[in-house]
């Protein structure tokens, strides 16, 4: 068994202060609820794939592990507030699978695993329930809990906001397990760059991210890995992941990020594919290095992430008008008005992270009729003990300029000509995790994203291979 963390060995998920936190929310949005409530959760059960006897990749709900840190498929969580009482119902035990499968956790194992106050059969949970005079809270209504539909309350709006907000604010253990899954990607994004030599294809770039974070014990991936190369850079969540790498292309950008206990890594690096930087491409790299730096430069709690996200396109303005993509003649304040730099860097500067890629908390408002807000996922002050993605964005992409320009009122800001020398590019992203702290932020991730250092590495795995042919 590949080791945790060194910080949390002996030490539980913290599900029952979870639980708590949870109440405090609920009671704080509407007392009388959390009064009368009792919080029920089913987890993911395994599923066949349709025609097959094969299941489909188990992924745990990440509600119901926030209540119980359990991974196990068709278990359930009670937490009754009134009497501080956290109950863990695992799976009834199917003898016909263990054959197959072997014995599953015990009741007693799963006492000392996990930090609960009871751990039951679901044989039980019907009665249970049945002789709980409280509203019985849960999120969703599944095949694991269907037939109790009639006394479960689904989707109580105030329900999910006590736990969004329980979830936004991640405790010590949280941060220990996202401090591992941010260091096996590390890990894992050095080994890719240094095994440029021989990733032919985009991939290999997959396979050679993915490797690594097995061997470290990362058996998911915190979402499918973005693996490109030359224009395609400029697909923002391009999983295709197939075509040739030829010399032609130039740049690779990988953004892919291990999880651990699940909770995500999320990161992205981009780097020249023979370890040289052409004018343009390092060019760009370094707006979006600047781009990145200023935001980290205004991250503390307090902070509203929208004004940071602003001021990063301004950073991309006036660096465009150095390079002559936009035109001088206009100030910088005009050009952030016009909004000509929304379709360069279409999307957020970044969102929360924790048990989801995406995580919870953030309040994205997607009819905001702004574009260079309609797609920021947070939409509210920083809070220490965040954990948000800080990952500025300059892309080159056919399909998102053809309405610019094609459009006289926002061409007029745009030298066509410069533009021209930057379509190979595709595009630039570099994406590092941010705990914000009491006094300002920690860099989670620890993979160089300095130019002169990313060319070292890719040269000296081109050194390394030639070395080894000789």
């Amino acid at each position: 068994m590949v080791e945790g963390p060194a910080s949390l060995k002996g030490k539980k998920y913290p599900a029952k202060q979870h639980a708590r936190n949870v109440y405090a929310h609920l009671k704080e949005k509407n007392l009388q609820k959390a009064e009368s409530s009792v919080f029920f959760i089913s987890g993911e059960d395994n599923e066949l794939i349709q025609y097959s006897d094969q299941n489909k990749p188990f992924r745990q709900n990440r509600y119901f592990f926030y209540l119980s840190g359990c991974p196990i498929p068709g278990a359930h969580v009670v937490y009754q507030p009134q009497r501080d009482h956290l109950t863990l119902y695992l799976p009834n035990i199917d003898w016909d699978d263990v054959m197959w499968s072997g014995l599953p956790l015990s009741l007693e194992q799963a006492k000392e695993k996990f930090d609960v106050d009871e751990v039951k059969y679901a044989e039980t949970l019907e009665a249970d329930l049945a002789i709980i005079n409280f509203n019985l809270l849960t999120t969703d209504i599944n095949k694991s809990n269907i037939k109790f539909a009639s006394i479960l309350k689904e989707g109580d709006k105030d329900l999910f906001y006590a736990m969004d907000e329980a979830r936004l604010i991640k405790d010590d253990y949280e941060i220990e397990l996202m401090r591992h899954a941010a260091k096996i990607s590390d890990n894992c994004h050095l080994a890719v760059m240094s095994a440029v030599p021989i990733e032919t294809n985009e991939t290999h770039i997959h396979a050679e991210f993915m490797y690594h974070a097995i061997r470290q014990g990362s058996k998911y991936q915190s979402y499918d890995p973005i693996c490109c190369s030359g224009p395609s850079c400029s697909t923002l969540h391009y999983i295709k992941n197939d075509d040739e790498i030829t010399p032609d292309k130039r740049s690779i950008l990988i953004d892919a990020g291990a999880e651990w206990d699940c909770y995500a890594s999320d990161v992205t690096r981009c780097f020249p594919i023979n370890g040289d930087w052409t004018k343009e491409h390092l060019e760009i790299y370094n707006i979006v290095l600047k781009m990145q730096k200023t935001a980290l430069g205004l991250i503390k709690p307090g902070a509203l992430w929208d004004d940071i996200h602003l001021t990063t396109h301004k950073v991309l303005i006036e660096e465009f008008q150095k390079l002559g993509i936009f035109k001088s003649e206009f100030s910088v304040e005009e050009l952030f008005e016009s909004k000509v730099s929304a379709r360069f860097f279409p999307h957020g500067l970044g969102h929360l992270l924790g048990m989801d890629t995406h995580d919870v908390g953030g309040y994205p408002n997607y009819s905001d009729p702004d574009p260079l807000l309609v797609y920021l996922r947070i939409r509210r002050p920083l809070k220490a003990g965040m954990v948000v993605t800080d990952e500025p964005g300059v892309y080159f992409n056919p399909f998102l300029l053809e309405d610019t320009l094609k459009d006289p009122s926002k061409l007029k800001y745009i030298n066509k000509e410069i533009l021209d020398k930057y379509w190979y590019i595709g595009g630039v992203r570099i994406e590092d995790d941010i705990l914000i702290t009491e006094t300002g932020y920690e860099n989670l991730t620890g993979i160089t994203s300095d130019p002169e250092e990313i060319s070292k590495i890719v040269k000296a795995g081109f050194q390394k291979k030639f070395h080894n042919i000789v």
